[in-house]
Protein backbone atom coordinates (compact mmCIF):
# COMPACT_ATOMS: atom_id res chain seq x y z
CA UNK A 1 0.00 0.00 0.00
CA UNK A 2 1.08 3.38 -1.15
CA UNK A 3 2.07 5.84 2.35
CA UNK A 4 0.05 8.91 1.80
CA UNK A 5 1.76 12.12 2.51
CA UNK A 6 0.48 15.32 4.07
CA UNK A 7 1.53 18.78 3.43
CA UNK A 8 0.32 21.55 6.29
CA UNK A 9 0.19 25.18 5.85
CA UNK A 10 -0.01 27.33 8.92
CA UNK A 11 -1.76 30.56 9.21
CA UNK A 12 -1.02 33.00 11.97
CA UNK A 13 1.05 32.65 15.54
CA UNK A 14 3.87 30.58 17.02
CA UNK A 15 0.89 28.82 18.64
CA UNK A 16 -0.53 27.85 15.38
CA UNK A 17 3.20 27.06 14.20
CA UNK A 18 3.32 24.73 17.09
CA UNK A 19 0.16 22.62 16.92
CA UNK A 20 1.36 21.94 12.97
CA UNK A 21 4.19 20.31 14.39
CA UNK A 22 1.88 18.59 16.55
CA UNK A 23 0.00 17.76 13.83
CA UNK A 24 2.55 16.37 11.78
CA UNK A 25 3.97 14.58 14.65
CA UNK A 26 0.55 12.80 14.68
CA UNK A 27 0.21 11.85 11.20
CA UNK A 28 3.59 10.76 10.96
CA UNK A 29 3.56 8.29 14.00
CA UNK A 30 0.48 6.90 12.16
CA UNK A 31 2.55 6.60 8.84
CA UNK A 32 2.33 9.41 6.69
CA UNK A 33 4.71 11.38 5.53
CA UNK A 34 5.36 14.92 5.38
CA UNK A 35 6.32 16.57 2.39
CA UNK A 36 7.05 20.24 0.93
CA UNK A 37 5.08 20.45 -1.88
CA UNK A 38 1.42 20.84 -1.45
CA UNK A 39 1.15 19.82 -5.40
CA UNK A 40 2.67 15.72 -3.89
CA UNK A 41 0.62 15.28 -0.51
CA UNK A 42 -2.52 13.21 -0.25
CA UNK A 43 -3.54 15.07 2.76
CA UNK A 44 -3.81 19.12 2.69
CA UNK A 45 -3.82 20.55 6.18
CA UNK A 46 -4.99 24.39 6.29
CA UNK A 47 -3.88 25.71 10.31
CA UNK A 48 -5.66 28.46 10.25
CA UNK A 49 -6.02 31.91 12.05
CA UNK A 50 -8.80 34.30 12.75
CA UNK A 51 -7.45 36.81 14.84
CA UNK A 52 -8.54 39.81 12.00
CA UNK A 53 -11.01 39.18 9.50
CA UNK A 54 -8.34 39.19 6.56
CA UNK A 55 -6.43 36.32 7.94
CA UNK A 56 -10.18 34.34 7.74
CA UNK A 57 -10.41 35.82 3.67
CA UNK A 58 -6.50 34.03 3.29
CA UNK A 59 -7.78 30.50 3.87
CA UNK A 60 -10.81 30.56 1.62
CA UNK A 61 -8.91 32.24 -0.82
CA UNK A 62 -6.12 29.42 -0.72
CA UNK A 63 -9.56 26.45 -0.69
CA UNK A 64 -10.20 28.24 -4.12
CA UNK A 65 -6.72 27.70 -4.94
CA UNK A 66 -7.25 23.78 -4.06
CA UNK A 67 -10.08 23.43 -5.12
CA UNK A 68 -9.28 22.78 -8.63
CA UNK A 69 -6.92 20.26 -7.72
CA UNK A 70 -9.23 18.23 -5.41
CA UNK A 71 -12.11 17.79 -8.48
CA UNK A 72 -9.19 16.42 -10.59
CA UNK A 73 -7.77 13.78 -7.99
CA UNK A 74 -9.95 12.44 -5.65
CA UNK A 75 -8.79 10.76 -3.23
CA UNK A 76 -6.79 14.31 -1.92
CA UNK A 77 -8.25 15.11 1.34
CA UNK A 78 -8.64 18.83 2.48
CA UNK A 79 -8.63 19.78 6.42
CA UNK A 80 -9.65 23.37 7.41
CA UNK A 81 -8.49 23.08 11.16
CA UNK A 82 -7.56 25.67 14.02
CA UNK A 83 -9.15 29.27 15.15
CA UNK A 84 -11.23 29.74 11.79
CA UNK A 85 -12.53 26.14 12.03
CA UNK A 86 -13.59 27.42 15.34
CA UNK A 87 -15.31 30.41 14.28
CA UNK A 88 -16.82 29.40 11.07
CA UNK A 89 -17.79 25.97 11.55
CA UNK A 90 -20.34 24.66 9.06
CA UNK A 91 -19.75 27.66 7.01
CA UNK A 92 -16.72 25.98 5.67
CA UNK A 93 -18.74 23.40 3.97
CA UNK A 94 -21.01 26.25 2.54
CA UNK A 95 -18.27 27.77 0.90
CA UNK A 96 -15.95 24.35 0.22
CA UNK A 97 -18.00 21.82 0.21
CA UNK A 98 -15.00 19.40 -1.04
CA UNK A 99 -13.49 19.91 2.63
CA UNK A 100 -13.08 16.63 4.35
CA UNK A 101 -11.46 17.17 8.01
CA UNK A 102 -12.64 20.62 9.93
CA UNK A 103 -11.59 20.85 13.60
CA UNK A 104 -10.79 23.21 15.81
CA UNK A 105 -7.53 24.19 18.18
CA UNK A 106 -5.75 21.72 20.11
CA UNK A 107 -7.00 18.68 18.15
CA UNK A 108 -3.49 17.84 17.11
CA UNK A 109 -3.44 14.28 19.09
CA UNK A 110 -6.62 13.06 17.00
CA UNK A 111 -5.49 13.77 13.37
CA UNK A 112 -5.12 10.52 12.52
CA UNK A 113 -7.98 9.50 13.86
CA UNK A 114 -10.06 12.12 11.83
CA UNK A 115 -8.27 11.66 8.80
CA UNK A 116 -9.33 7.61 9.11
CA UNK A 117 -12.96 8.60 10.35
CA UNK A 118 -13.29 10.77 6.74
CA UNK A 119 -11.48 8.23 4.52
CA UNK A 120 -13.56 4.90 5.62
CA UNK A 121 -17.27 6.77 5.99
CA UNK A 122 -16.81 9.38 3.34
CA UNK A 123 -18.19 11.84 4.78
CA UNK A 124 -17.05 15.15 6.42
CA UNK A 125 -14.73 14.09 9.88
CA UNK A 126 -15.86 17.53 12.09
CA UNK A 127 -14.76 18.11 15.71
CA UNK A 128 -15.70 21.33 17.08
CA UNK A 129 -15.32 20.40 20.83
CA UNK A 130 -14.21 22.74 23.71
CA UNK A 131 -13.94 21.02 26.84
CA UNK A 132 -11.63 21.52 30.35
CA UNK A 133 -9.67 18.07 29.54
CA UNK A 134 -6.38 19.27 30.46
CA UNK A 135 -4.67 15.38 28.49
CA UNK A 136 -4.43 17.66 25.23
CA UNK A 137 -2.43 19.96 26.44
CA UNK A 138 0.68 17.18 27.40
CA UNK A 139 2.10 16.69 23.78
CA UNK A 140 2.30 12.92 22.49
CA UNK A 141 3.96 13.32 19.39
CA UNK A 142 5.65 17.01 18.23
CA UNK A 143 7.40 17.00 14.59
CA UNK A 144 10.11 19.62 15.36
CA UNK A 145 11.04 21.74 11.88
CA UNK A 146 13.18 23.90 13.38
CA UNK A 147 16.44 22.03 15.02
CA UNK A 148 17.84 24.11 17.73
CA UNK A 149 15.07 26.44 19.09
CA UNK A 150 11.69 24.84 20.24
CA UNK A 151 8.56 26.11 21.51
CA UNK A 152 6.73 24.47 23.98
CA UNK A 153 3.13 25.66 25.30
CA UNK A 154 2.79 25.81 28.94
CA UNK A 155 -0.97 27.04 29.11
CA UNK A 156 -3.85 27.37 26.43
CA UNK A 157 -6.67 29.46 26.13
CA UNK A 158 -7.53 33.17 27.91
CA UNK A 159 -9.23 34.03 30.79
CA UNK A 160 -9.61 38.17 29.66
CA UNK A 161 -11.62 39.10 27.76
CA UNK A 162 -10.87 42.13 25.75
CA UNK A 163 -13.39 43.49 23.82
CA UNK A 164 -11.87 42.99 20.55
CA UNK A 165 -10.62 39.90 20.56
CA UNK A 166 -11.91 36.57 19.45
CA UNK A 167 -9.58 34.08 21.30
CA UNK A 168 -11.37 33.56 24.23
CA UNK A 169 -13.87 31.85 21.50
CA UNK A 170 -12.04 29.73 20.19
CA UNK A 171 -9.25 28.28 22.66
CA UNK A 172 -11.37 28.44 25.46
CA UNK A 173 -10.58 29.65 29.04
CA UNK A 174 -6.97 29.57 30.64
CA UNK A 175 -5.86 25.73 31.26
CA UNK A 176 -1.90 25.58 32.51
CA UNK A 177 0.17 22.78 32.59
CA UNK A 178 1.98 20.88 35.34
CA UNK A 179 5.52 22.92 36.02
CA UNK A 180 7.03 19.28 36.25
CA UNK A 181 5.79 18.17 32.62
CA UNK A 182 6.96 21.46 31.30
CA UNK A 183 10.43 20.96 33.47
CA UNK A 184 10.84 17.47 31.93
CA UNK A 185 9.56 18.32 28.26
CA UNK A 186 12.57 21.19 27.87
CA UNK A 187 15.39 18.78 29.56
CA UNK A 188 14.32 16.02 27.09
CA UNK A 189 14.40 18.52 24.48
CA UNK A 190 18.09 20.46 25.88
CA UNK A 191 19.24 16.54 25.98
CA UNK A 192 18.34 16.25 21.78
CA UNK A 193 20.21 19.31 20.97
CA UNK A 194 18.11 22.07 21.42
CA UNK A 195 19.74 25.62 22.73
CA UNK A 196 16.73 28.00 22.68
CA UNK A 197 13.42 27.64 24.28
CA UNK A 198 10.27 29.67 23.48
CA UNK A 199 7.36 29.37 26.29
CA UNK A 200 4.04 29.86 24.60
CA UNK A 201 0.54 31.23 26.14
CA UNK A 202 -2.31 33.27 25.22
CA UNK A 203 -1.05 35.14 27.84
CA UNK A 204 2.10 33.61 29.31
CA UNK A 205 2.80 35.48 32.40
CA UNK A 206 -0.63 34.80 34.23
CA UNK A 207 0.82 31.31 34.27
CA UNK A 208 0.18 29.82 37.68
CA UNK A 209 0.87 26.10 38.37
CA UNK A 210 -2.27 23.69 39.11
CA UNK A 211 -0.32 21.00 41.26
CA UNK A 212 1.47 21.17 44.47
CA UNK A 213 4.12 22.82 43.83
CA UNK A 214 2.25 26.14 43.06
CA UNK A 215 4.87 27.73 40.72
CA UNK A 216 4.46 31.26 39.62
CA UNK A 217 5.45 32.36 35.98
CA UNK A 218 8.93 34.23 37.36
CA UNK A 219 9.44 30.90 39.37
CA UNK A 220 9.44 28.79 36.51
CA UNK A 221 11.02 31.19 34.46
CA UNK A 222 13.79 30.52 37.33
CA UNK A 223 13.94 26.64 37.68
CA UNK A 224 13.78 26.58 33.68
CA UNK A 225 17.08 28.44 33.75
CA UNK A 226 18.61 26.24 35.86
CA UNK A 227 18.71 23.39 32.84
CA UNK A 228 21.97 22.43 32.43
CA UNK A 229 22.65 22.59 28.15
CA UNK A 230 20.05 25.46 27.63
CA UNK A 231 21.41 28.66 26.18
CA UNK A 232 18.32 31.02 25.81
CA UNK A 233 14.68 31.50 27.36
CA UNK A 234 12.07 33.37 25.74
CA UNK A 235 8.26 33.79 25.94
CA UNK A 236 5.25 35.21 24.62
CA UNK A 237 2.78 36.83 24.62
CA UNK A 238 2.52 38.21 28.43
CA UNK A 239 -0.42 40.78 29.81
CA UNK A 240 1.09 44.20 30.93
CA UNK A 241 -1.58 43.18 34.15
CA UNK A 242 0.65 40.09 34.97
CA UNK A 243 4.66 42.04 34.39
CA UNK A 244 5.07 41.61 38.18
CA UNK A 245 8.54 42.73 40.03
CA UNK A 246 9.26 39.42 40.22
CA UNK A 247 9.15 38.43 36.55
CA UNK A 248 11.08 41.81 35.91
CA UNK A 249 14.15 40.26 38.47
CA UNK A 250 14.25 37.01 36.93
CA UNK A 251 14.32 39.14 33.18
CA UNK A 252 17.50 40.92 34.61
CA UNK A 253 19.57 38.63 36.98
CA UNK A 254 19.04 35.46 34.69
CA UNK A 255 21.25 35.79 31.71
CA UNK A 256 19.57 32.59 29.83
CA UNK A 257 16.55 34.15 30.08
CA UNK A 258 16.90 36.77 27.01
CA UNK A 259 16.68 40.34 27.26
CA UNK A 260 13.53 41.15 25.23
CA UNK A 261 9.69 41.42 25.75
CA UNK A 262 6.83 41.47 23.90
CA UNK A 263 4.39 43.91 26.20
CA UNK A 264 1.26 44.23 23.74
CA UNK A 265 -0.33 47.88 25.05
CA UNK A 266 -2.91 47.95 21.54
CA UNK A 267 -3.48 51.75 22.18
CA UNK A 268 -1.93 54.73 23.96
CA UNK A 269 -5.32 56.27 24.88
CA UNK A 270 -6.67 55.44 28.61
CA UNK A 271 -10.28 56.18 26.97
CA UNK A 272 -10.03 53.46 24.10
CA UNK A 273 -8.01 51.13 26.26
CA UNK A 274 -10.61 51.19 28.79
CA UNK A 275 -13.64 50.24 25.82
CA UNK A 276 -10.84 47.61 25.35
CA UNK A 277 -11.27 46.07 28.82
CA UNK A 278 -7.75 45.75 28.53
CA UNK A 279 -7.76 46.30 32.60
CA UNK A 280 -4.69 49.03 32.75
CA UNK A 281 -4.93 52.93 32.10
CA UNK A 282 -1.89 54.82 29.68
CA UNK A 283 -0.23 55.72 33.27
CA UNK A 284 0.02 52.46 34.51
CA UNK A 285 1.11 51.06 31.02
CA UNK A 286 4.09 53.97 31.02
CA UNK A 287 4.87 52.52 35.13
CA UNK A 288 5.45 49.28 34.28
CA UNK A 289 7.95 50.51 30.80
CA UNK A 290 9.70 52.42 33.55
CA UNK A 291 10.31 50.01 36.00
CA UNK A 292 11.71 48.30 32.13
CA UNK A 293 13.73 50.85 31.33
CA UNK A 294 15.15 51.43 34.88
CA UNK A 295 16.40 47.86 35.22
CA UNK A 296 20.02 47.16 35.56
CA UNK A 297 20.15 45.53 32.48
CA UNK A 298 19.12 46.35 28.88
CA UNK A 299 15.63 45.23 27.56
CA UNK A 300 14.25 45.61 23.93
CA UNK A 301 10.49 45.94 23.95
CA UNK A 302 8.06 45.28 21.33
CA UNK A 303 4.00 45.72 20.94
CA UNK A 304 0.93 45.57 19.60
CA UNK A 305 -1.22 48.45 18.20
CA UNK A 306 -4.50 48.40 17.11
CA UNK A 307 -6.06 51.78 15.14
CA UNK A 308 -9.01 52.56 14.18
CA UNK A 309 -11.08 50.64 17.40
CA UNK A 310 -14.75 51.74 17.46
CA UNK A 311 -15.09 55.01 19.00
CA UNK A 312 -11.36 56.13 18.75
CA UNK A 313 -10.93 59.79 18.03
CA UNK A 314 -7.78 61.73 16.48
CA UNK A 315 -7.37 62.77 19.70
CA UNK A 316 -7.17 59.26 21.24
CA UNK A 317 -5.11 58.21 17.79
CA UNK A 318 -2.52 61.10 19.12
CA UNK A 319 -1.85 59.63 22.29
CA UNK A 320 -1.04 56.57 20.73
CA UNK A 321 1.45 58.48 18.47
CA UNK A 322 2.62 60.35 21.83
CA UNK A 323 3.17 56.78 23.54
CA UNK A 324 5.42 55.70 20.73
CA UNK A 325 7.28 58.46 21.15
CA UNK A 326 7.80 57.96 24.97
CA UNK A 327 8.80 54.07 24.80
CA UNK A 328 10.60 54.47 21.99
CA UNK A 329 9.80 50.48 20.94
CA UNK A 330 12.23 48.79 19.19
CA UNK A 331 9.57 47.12 17.21
CA UNK A 332 5.64 47.30 16.63
CA UNK A 333 3.10 45.04 15.04
CA UNK A 334 0.10 47.30 14.22
CA UNK A 335 -3.07 46.46 12.42
CA UNK A 336 -5.93 48.06 11.61
CA UNK A 337 -8.90 46.95 13.58
CA UNK A 338 -11.03 43.96 12.35
CA UNK A 339 -14.13 43.51 13.51
CA UNK A 340 -14.78 39.66 14.72
CA UNK A 341 -17.60 37.62 15.58
CA UNK A 342 -19.02 37.25 19.04
CA UNK A 343 -16.67 40.06 20.37
CA UNK A 344 -18.14 42.92 22.65
CA UNK A 345 -16.58 45.34 19.92
CA UNK A 346 -19.03 44.55 17.43
CA UNK A 347 -21.85 46.10 19.05
CA UNK A 348 -19.73 49.53 20.11
CA UNK A 349 -20.27 50.23 16.01
CA UNK A 350 -17.51 50.84 13.51
CA UNK A 351 -17.60 54.51 13.12
CA UNK A 352 -14.39 54.97 10.78
CA UNK A 353 -13.94 54.14 7.58
CA UNK A 354 -11.47 51.91 6.09
CA UNK A 355 -9.80 54.50 4.15
CA UNK A 356 -8.96 56.48 7.54
CA UNK A 357 -8.37 53.53 9.83
CA UNK A 358 -5.80 52.94 6.35
CA UNK A 359 -4.18 56.22 7.33
CA UNK A 360 -3.75 56.32 10.51
CA UNK A 361 -1.93 52.72 10.27
CA UNK A 362 0.40 54.37 7.38
CA UNK A 363 1.43 57.53 10.00
CA UNK A 364 1.70 55.25 13.07
CA UNK A 365 4.28 53.15 11.15
CA UNK A 366 6.06 55.47 9.31
CA UNK A 367 6.72 57.26 12.72
CA UNK A 368 7.70 53.93 14.00
CA UNK A 369 9.87 53.89 11.12
CA UNK A 370 11.64 56.65 12.19
CA UNK A 371 12.23 55.36 15.27
CA UNK A 372 13.18 51.91 15.01
CA UNK A 373 15.96 53.56 12.31
CA UNK A 374 17.62 55.81 15.12
CA UNK A 375 17.87 52.71 17.71
CA UNK A 376 19.49 50.37 15.55
CA UNK A 377 21.81 53.28 14.90
CA UNK A 378 22.72 52.83 18.83
CA UNK A 379 23.85 49.57 18.18
CA UNK A 380 26.76 50.12 15.48
CA UNK A 381 29.76 49.55 17.07
CA UNK A 382 28.48 46.56 19.46
CA UNK A 383 29.47 42.88 19.69
CA UNK A 384 26.55 40.33 20.08
CA UNK A 385 25.84 36.83 20.06
CA UNK A 386 23.86 35.82 17.71
CA UNK A 387 22.14 32.57 17.01
CA UNK A 388 22.34 31.42 13.09
CA UNK A 389 18.89 30.54 12.10
CA UNK A 390 18.85 30.95 8.23
CA UNK A 391 20.11 32.37 5.33
CA UNK A 392 19.69 35.83 4.83
CA UNK A 393 17.28 37.61 2.90
CA UNK A 394 19.33 40.67 1.97
CA UNK A 395 22.71 40.61 -0.11
CA UNK A 396 24.54 38.82 3.24
CA UNK A 397 24.81 34.88 2.94
CA UNK A 398 23.68 34.47 7.11
CA UNK A 399 21.00 35.64 9.51
CA UNK A 400 20.29 35.22 12.86
CA UNK A 401 19.00 36.76 16.54
CA UNK A 402 20.79 38.58 19.27
CA UNK A 403 19.32 37.68 22.56
CA UNK A 404 17.48 40.85 22.21
CA UNK A 405 15.38 39.81 18.74
CA UNK A 406 17.27 41.95 16.64
CA UNK A 407 18.09 40.16 13.09
CA UNK A 408 21.61 40.15 12.51
CA UNK A 409 22.83 39.73 8.52
CA UNK A 410 26.34 38.70 8.31
CA UNK A 411 28.69 36.87 5.94
CA UNK A 412 29.78 33.32 7.21
CA UNK A 413 29.27 29.80 5.88
CA UNK A 414 26.47 27.47 6.17
CA UNK A 415 28.19 25.36 8.79
CA UNK A 416 27.76 28.04 11.10
CA UNK A 417 23.60 27.51 11.42
CA UNK A 418 22.53 26.56 14.49
CA UNK A 419 25.58 28.00 16.60
CA UNK A 420 26.13 31.04 18.71
CA UNK A 421 28.87 33.39 17.44
CA UNK A 422 30.02 36.51 17.78
CA UNK A 423 28.95 39.60 15.11
CA UNK A 424 30.72 43.00 15.70
CA UNK A 425 27.21 45.35 13.96
CA UNK A 426 28.80 47.68 11.05
CA UNK A 427 25.47 49.02 9.53
CA UNK A 428 21.57 48.80 10.12
CA UNK A 429 18.08 49.79 8.46
CA UNK A 430 14.95 49.96 10.88
CA UNK A 431 14.06 46.14 10.26
CA UNK A 432 17.67 44.67 11.02
CA UNK A 433 21.51 45.32 11.83
CA UNK A 434 24.16 44.19 9.70
CA UNK A 435 27.59 42.96 10.69
CA UNK A 436 31.12 41.19 10.21
CA UNK A 437 31.61 37.63 12.11
CA UNK A 438 34.57 37.86 14.15
CA UNK A 439 35.55 34.45 13.47
CA UNK A 440 38.35 34.59 16.23
CA UNK A 441 35.33 35.03 18.97
CA UNK A 442 36.25 39.02 19.09
CA UNK A 443 35.70 41.14 21.96
CA UNK A 444 33.44 41.23 25.01
CA UNK A 445 29.95 40.91 24.20
CA UNK A 446 27.57 43.83 25.07
CA UNK A 447 23.66 43.87 25.61
CA UNK A 448 21.50 46.84 24.19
Amino acid sequence: MTTRKFFIETFGCQMNELDSEKIAGNLSHNGLEPVGDMSQADVIILNTCSVREKAVQKVYARLGEIRGRKSHEKEVVVGVVGCMAQLEGQKIFQRAPFVNIVAGPQKGHLMSYLLDKTLKTRSPAIDMRMDDDPEPLEPSYVLRQNPWRASVTISEGCNRHCTFCVVPFNRGSERNREAHNIVREIEDLVSQGYVEIVLLGQTVNSYRDPSAGGYTFARLLRRLAEIEGLRRLRFTSPHPNDFTDDLLDVMTTSPKVCNQIHLPVQSGSTRVLRAMCRGYSRERYIEIIQNIRNSARPIAISTDIIVGFPGETESDFRDTLRLLDEVQYDCVYSFKYSPRPNTVATGLGNDLTEEEKGRRLQVLQEQQRLIQFNKNAGHVGETLEVLVEERARSKFALAGRASNNKIVNFDGPESLMGQFVKVKVTGFSANSLKGIWLQDGGENLEES
